[in-house]
């Protein structure tokens, strides 16, 4: 099926994707989540970036964010979809409306921002992401190799190394809250809101991470950030996430 069956009314609730599945939103999902967010060059990172949108600032000298996140969705709350992998690379980011409080801000919201590259491995989750919201999904293949302590995670797309990532797991507390991402649908910025329910955990400057990136095209573009060997944050989630309607802003 192509995109004529995508349901043409932006602010519907109920949307028919183009591989046929039916999703209500928000649409919640059961995922556990592992990353780290790294320090770089506030001007190379805002090129990065959608008009409209401003990196935080992550340092006391001026620094940005991005953020790298491995993901295994065990449960999604759409009828015919399988559970699926993930492995998102965010750059946090405000509009240009909205305030934050620096450093804090760019720790406390490393997986919030601008969605810059998602790929997954399923074609369903693909569609769900980019017919929706136009999150920029690819298929790939991915691994996830729990370790006792932490998760190592390799990513492939189309027979060319993305990334080989390696933290381990911070400290948890169980917290509700709420956030946004940003994407680009139909040449419009949208800011989708989530919901979450899980235990977290954020580990502030930490060594315990391993990255490194493979020759496809969009390693060599994060390559070049120089990320370093010693991360901001480290940072997970076990438990649920909600996401609703995109808003145009």
């Amino acid at each position: 099926m192509g995109r004529e069956g995508i349901s043409s009314n932006p602010d519907s609730r109920t949307v028919r994707i183009s591989t046929g599945h039916t999703v209500h939103l928000p649409v919640e999902l059961e995922a556990s989540m592992l990353g780290a967010t790294f320090a770089v060059p506030e001007a190379v990172i805002a090129e990065f970036l959608p008009d409209r949108l401003t990196p935080l600032t992550a340092t006391p000298t001026g620094k940005a964010a991005i953020t790298l996140l491995s993901v295994h969705y065990r449960s999604v709350d759409i009828d015919g979809m399988e559970p699926y992998d993930e492995f998102a690379v965010i750059i946090p980011a405000i509009h240009e409306q909205s305030t934050a409080v620096p450093y804090l801000s760019a720790m406390m919201n490393a997986t919030n921002g601008y969605v810059w590259f998602m790929p997954v491995t399923t074609e369903p989750a693909r569609a769900f992401g980019v017919d929706i919201w136009g999150f920029p999904k690819v298929v790939g293949d991915i691994t996830h190799r729990e370790t006792g302590t932490g998760r190592e995670t390799t990513v492939s797309i189309d027979g060319e190394q993305f990334i080989s990532f390696e933290a381990e797991y911070p400290p948890t507390i169980q917290r509700q809250d709420d956030g946004n991402s940003y994407t680009v649908k139909d040449d419009r910025l949208l800011r989708v809101p989530s919901e979450v329910d899980a235990t977290v955990g954020l580990w502030p400057m930490s060594s315990s991470v391993s990255v490194r990136f493979g020759e496809h095209p969009k390693a060599e573009q994060l390559r070049s950030l120089d990320l370093g060997s010693r991360a901001l944050a480290r940072l997970s989630l076990d438990g649920t996430v909600s996401f609703f309607s995109g808003e145009p802003v």
